[in-house]
This record gives structure tokens, sequence and C-alpha cells, in this order.
């Protein structure tokens, strides 16, 4: 049965973008048929970070429409057979996607793939709230700071509330956080929150801890999913996020402070 994740959160710039990418080539290279939708109409990264930006001829609005049939619009991932992109649309607004067109595309979707991953906007507009309203699954995505998080608490009320889930009575989206750019260096020095204090304020399940890394921006830049990169502690942490997604149980990494040797502590890195 085809599963409907949405990657969202409240606050832009926390990485949505990069975890969709990341968490949906994950899926397809353990080997499940797995299509990424970029949902954030008018800007449209998701085909920059996935490295297919000079081969969208259709979009998402132009299925929608009618105006292309899915197939014309779908892009085959370079890297991995069993993954396909999405685009959004760059000349449209987020007010093209419709509760009734996104729900046409999506079950047509599911006639083909295993996973479904919404990359969602940030925030509560239109975009954002199509991209959660057919979850099966939200991984609530958020920074460890205050404002980030306080953010993130909004979008778990509205999964809890404005979701098809909701609406009909079914049972609830299940929710998991992922947590990025975390710095347990900064943890300690008391500038940001340690990943208690952010399960504390969320009370949701811990799905990943990803570390602030210069491997995702070099990542991004070179339009390849970081979680390819497995000589990185970030495409470590994403492998590590999938496998349990799919049921693995594996300890969490990278959310304790290195300890420095004697030699690193004279002389530094």
């Amino acid at each position: 049965m085809t599963q409907i994740i949405v990657v969202t959160s409240g606050k832009g710039g926390v990485g949505k973008t990069t975890s969709s990418a990341a968490i949906a080539t994950g899926l397809a290279l353990k080997g499940h048929r797995t299509v990424v939708i970029d949902f954030d109409i008018g800007l449209r990264n998701l085909d920059l970070i996935m490295g297919c930006e000079r081969r969208v001829v259709y979009d998402f609005v132009n299925v929608i429409n009618g105006e292309a049939n899915l197939n014309q619009a779908l892009i085959k991932d370079k890297r991995c057979d069993k993954l396909y992109i999405l685009p959004a649309s760059q000349t449209r607004d987020k007010n093209a996607l419709t509760q009734e067109g996104v729900g046409k595309v999506l079950s047509l979707l599911a006639e083909q793939f295993e996973y479904i991953i919404c990359d969602s906007p940030a925030g509560i507009e239109n975009g954002a709230m199509m991209a959660l309203y057919y979850a099966d699954l939200a991984i609530v995505t958020t920074n460890p700071e205050v404002s980030s998080v306080r953010d993130s608490d909004r979008i778990v009320g509205m999964l809890q509330s404005k979701s098809r889930r909701a609406e009909q009575g079914l049972e609830p989206v299940k929710e998991l956080l992922l947590l990025t750019r975390y710095a347990p260096e900064r943890v300690s020095s008391g500038e940001m929150l340690s990943v208690v204090d952010v399960e504390e304020i969320l009370a949701i399940p811990l799905l990943g801890v990803i570390p602030e890394s210069q491997s995702v921006l070099k990542a991004s830049n070179s339009g390849v999913p970081v979680i390819l990169d497995q000589e990185s502690d970030a495409g470590i942490a994403y492998s590590d996020s999938v496998a349990r997604l799919l049921g693995e149980e594996l300890p969490f990494r990278f959310i304790t402070e290195e300890k420095k040797g004697f030699l690193k502590r004279i002389f530094g890195n």
C-alpha cells in the first residue's frame, strides 16, 4: 500500500527540501519505488537539489490542469532507477494547487509508487496545507532553536486538525521529528536547544538528528542529495533516518560533543 509522507515545518530554511531529497533517495536505494513532489509553487528548488533542473519540461500544475499527463511531467533520477521527481511550477502562484487536483495526482501516483514524498513549503499558506492534507505520515523538520521549534509545534497542530485524516475521523497522521543543523558543542555552550529540549516541546518520536555540516551545502550546490555522500556525517545521519523510517532500530549518532584529545586541544583540528 502506498504511503504519503509530507516533509514539513513552520519555518523556512530548516532543510525541508534537502531532507525530502535525501529521504526519497534513501528509500529508492533500499529498493522502494519512490516519487518526490515539490509543492513550493512559484519558487521550485527540489529540481536543483536533485540535479535535474535542465530536464524540467512539464510540472505538477500542468498535470493538475490537464496540460500534460503524469508520465510527461515525471523526471527519472539519473542515479537511481526507482526514484522520480515531480517538479513545481515557477510561473504560477500557490493558489494553482487545489485539494481536488492534488488528490487526483496523488491517486495516479499511488498506482505506480510505494512512497510519495511531499516537499512542503514553509508556513501555513495554501501550498503547505495542500502538501499535508493527504499525508499518512509527517516528518516535522526543525532546527534546535526556539523560533523554529515553536513554528513546528503549530504545524503539528495543523496536522492534527486540518489533514484529511483529521477531517474524516481516521487514524491520525503519524508524526516524526527530524532535527537538522545540530551542533553538540553549541548545545553545550547554551546557544542551541538540546535533543531532549526539542523532544519535550514537540512531544513526537525522534526519527533522526542531522548534524550541522558543510557537506549539505556542497551537495546542494552540486545537485546531489547529501545522503549519497557516505563520507559525511550528514549523509550517514540521513541513511540512519531512512533505516528507522523503514522500521530498523538504530542508535542516534552525532548528538554528543566529540571529546578532543590532547593534541587537538593544543593544535586544534
